[in-house]
């Protein structure tokens, strides 16, 4: 009997108007391949565009690229149930949490669920208003809060170029890696994990190159690892690696790992060779410091 892969969970987090509708349109539209399913409260208030509806039923929305879209009800541990019971099971849950909801309680339905893999706590930061709003005697303590437990900030409404300022006060909250929305020219290698695309050909407005602001490595071998000699290869990993994730042969049995920002996840899987990916930041990190970590174990 076959054991299904574990399903990534990504919470897009963010106040109220930060842009994480912006952001979730953004990711249904792109051709990243994966058959994943996005959990809203309301679909209603995402404009998804309606060439790429394929059939609209009750509160689930099918996509043409195989995506799923629908709404959220009050009871998480059910609504994480239906994604686990569906045929076929999704490549990736993504679930967009409320403006005024702390991702981190979402995202930690995860490591409480088996069938689940942590897949991270992006959280969108308006780059206009969020120092305003972060000053508010009010909301700024749960401004703060959410930056706190992001695994990446995402910063929109830049103009091109997040505010030197803006910047300093983020990393006073966080260590999460800091990327321009303006600046990706696809969300999905960050949001899902998979190997960044190469750049496409053409230029940004303003005349700049268009590039990438990631890079991604992806790897297929025979190699085996003592699981304690995967966790201590993992603990030395390259801190510009934000996620991994992937299968690592051992002598016990395969191993699924799930690495984001911090949080290294390892339980056991099927699989008959170590296929692993990663994703970092292109100002921290290349694909040679990627490749010469990971061979390391074998030296």
């Amino acid at each position: 009997m076959s054991v299904l892969p574990r399903l990534p969970l990504t919470v897009i987090g963010g106040y109220l108007g930060a842009g994480k509708t912006t952001l979730l349109n953004r990711l249904l539209s792109e051709p990243h391949g994966q058959k994943i399913m996005v959990m809203v409260n309301d679909f209603g208030a995402i404009n998804i565009d309606a060439a790429l509806i394929a059939q609209a039923d009750g509160d689930t929305i099918s996509l043409t690229n195989g995506c799923v879209c629908c709404t959220m009800g009050n009871d998480l541990f059910m609504a994480l149930g239906d994604a686990l019971d569906r045929c076929p099971r999704p490549d990736h849950l993504v679930i967009e949490a409320s403006g005024i909801s702390d991702p981190a309680k979402i995202a930690m339905a995860a490591r409480a669920e088996p069938d689940m893999a942590y897949g991270g706590i992006a959280v969108v930061v308006d780059g206009q208003n969020w120092p305003k709003l972060a000053d508010d005697p009010l909301i700024g303590a749960q401004m703060r809060g959410q930056v706190q437990v992001a695994d990446v900030l995402l910063v929109s409404k830049t103009g091109g170029m997040v505010p030197p300022s803006l910047a300093v006060r983020l990393a006073a909250l966080s260590r999460a890696p800091l990327m321009d929305l303006a600046d990706l020219p696809q969300v999905a290698p960050v949001l899902l994990g998979g190997v960044a695309p190469a750049p496409q050909p053409g230029a940004l407005p303003g005349g700049m190159a268009a590039h990438p602001a990631y890079v991604g490595w992806s790897h297929q071998g025979p190699e085996q690892f003592e699981r304690r000699t995967l966790e201590a290869l993992l603990a030395a990993r390259p801190a510009g690696i934000y996620r991994l994730k992937g299968h690592v042969l051992s002598p016990d049995g395969a191993l699924e790992v799930h690495v984001v920002g911090p949080t290294v996840d390892i339980k056991p899987a099927q699989s008959d060779s170590t296929r692993m990916v990663a994703i970092g930041l292109a100002s921290q990190i290349n694909r040679e410091t990627i490749a010469a970590w990971w061979a390391s174990a074998a030296a």
